[in-house]
């Protein structure tokens, strides 16, 4: 056959179809109602629902952002909250976060010198704002991880470490005694830290919590797209109040229309850490683990008892590489990206610095549109170098290391012809090279040093969408 080179395109974006569950063959995976399965990979940033500003900065460009989202093919962001007003968070400037969750109606001056909070009063601005942006997500056809809790609002986490001179977002949380009308104390032990507010500790405060979490459950219960999750890296003292937030969420949805998952991230402070085994053993259907085990550097195949929704935000912090999101997608897991992306804090540039890993994970979800994915399991074992995910007898996608040039893949399962596409993720060009005998085990070289995917499949084996 003649070679030819043509284009990686993306399949057509659509809105979802129902709430997401485990897919029950493959549970690596999710699958919508009509029994489509779905791979979930995507960019998030920190003020695509509160705005996270100096006071003179313009506003988040949420509409943008969407769009730009879909640009790169992804089909998933994390919809970040944020529990805290405004303070002095790594940066030398007040950040402002807002519109808040609860009406700031005095009487009295917050820390910040703003109208105390009344926490047994909403903002209405918020959760119409929160609606909005999880509707106008869905018609572009992007899940949204929806959070309800926020670590790093609740104490410094380390921060005194990097700079001395920071602030504590701690002293612009409603539950700070001094900022509130209510007499709520998240802090009634003077540790100069809110970590009690994560925990079953505080009666008054939980019940707070639940009648918010209630709010919002009830908010979004109609939206197909979403999936709970509960807290960014809270501390590990707050993995039984997570256990009973994720309950909740559940016992709140049994009565309403429909069902969503729910995903925990793994707890984090630096110092009270939690462990990637509390979220094993979590009822969350979904997790997002730590470094531990390898997920940063070489993750471990996913065996399905979790969807493992792989964050860098919980690996680097912000970090990652190309690499990295192909060895993830063939694990078979959900690579996500804490992204940059024109953060005030960094001057609002873009940094470009990270387009690969962008990239990389658009290009994962085009290869995840274009297989059986349901039929698809880790399988490294059938190669010796990189990473194979493999629908044994029918299609294997391999990921090259960029310190090899060619890979034996062992094809002695499948009998007939097979054909052989490369896929370049510099040019997003691809490459149709000559077939190669099956029921073997088979040497497939580079086009050139650019080329790090390969898919094998059966000779005219339908691209399943």
């Amino acid at each position: 056959m003649e070679t030819k080179r043509r284009r990686l395109e993306p399949s057509p974006r659509c809105a979802a179809e129902g709430p997401l569950t485990a897919h029950p063959l493959n549970p690596r995976y999710f699958v919508d109602p009509s029994g489509h399965t779905v791979y979930l990979t995507g960019s998030h940033t920190w003020a695509n629902v509160q705005e996270r500003r100096y006071p003179e900065t313009p506003t988040f460009d949420y509409s943008a952002y969407l769009h730009w989202l879909a640009s790169l093919n992804h089909n998933c962001t994390r919809l970040w909250a944020w529990e805290h007003a405004s303070w002095m968070q790594f940066t030398d400037r007040r950040v402002e976060y807002a519109p808040n969750r609860y009406q700031r109606t005095g009487p009295g001056l917050a820390r910040d010198g703003l109208p105390r909070f009344d926490v047994t009063r909403f903002d209405e601005s918020y959760f119409s704002r929160l609606r909005e942006r999880v509707q106008l997500a869905g018609e572009m056809g992007i899940y949204v991880l929806v959070m309800f809790f926020q670590g790093f609002s609740i104490e410094q986490k380390l921060a005194e470490e990097i700079d001395p001179t920071v602030g504590d977002p701690w002293q612009g949380h409603p539950f700070h005694r001094d900022n509130n009308i209510n007499g709520i104390d998240g802090d009634p032990h003077d540790i100069g830290r809110g970590r009690l507010v994560h925990t079953l500790a505080l009666p008054r405060i939980t019940a707070l919590q639940e009648q918010y979490v209630r709010r919002v459950v009830a908010l979004l219960n109609d939206q197909d797209h979403v999936i709970w999750e509960i807290s960014n890296e809270s501390p590990g003292s707050s993995v039984n109040w997570q256990y009973q937030m994720i309950s909740l969420i559940k016992d709140i949805e049994r009565m309403l229309p429909k069902q969503h998952l729910v995903l925990m991230t793994f707890p984090y402070d630096g110092v009270d850490n939690g462990s990637n085994e509390a979220l094993w053993d979590s009822p969350a259907e979904a997790i997002s683990p730590n470094p531990e085990g390898g997920y940063k550097d070489n993750p471990p195949p996913a065996d399905g008892s979790k969807i493992v929704i792989s964050d860098t935000d919980h690996l680097w912090g912000i970090g990652g590489n190309a690499d990295w999101v192909w060895r993830s997608f063939l694990a078979g897991h959900h690579p996500i990206f804490m992204d940059p992306y024109l953060d005030v804090r960094g001057g609002e540039i873009y940094d470009a610095q990270w387009e690969p890993v962008r990239r990389a994970m658009g290009h994962t979800l085009a290869y995840a549109q274009r297989l059986d994915l349901a039929k698809m399991t880790p399988a490294d074992e059938l190669v010796d170098t990189g990473r194979c995910l493999a629908h044994r007898g029918n299609a294997y996608l391999i990921y090259l290391p960029g310190d090899v040039d060619a890979v034996f893949v062992d094809l002695s399962d499948i009998s007939g012809a097979m054909s052989v596409e490369w896929f370049n993720p510099q040019t997003e060009e691809l490459f149709d090279a000559w077939d190669v005998a099956g029921g073997q085990r088979v040497r497939l070289c580079q086009p050139d040093a650019d080329y790090r995917v390969v898919l094998v499949q059966l000779r005219n084996a339908q691209d399943c969408a």
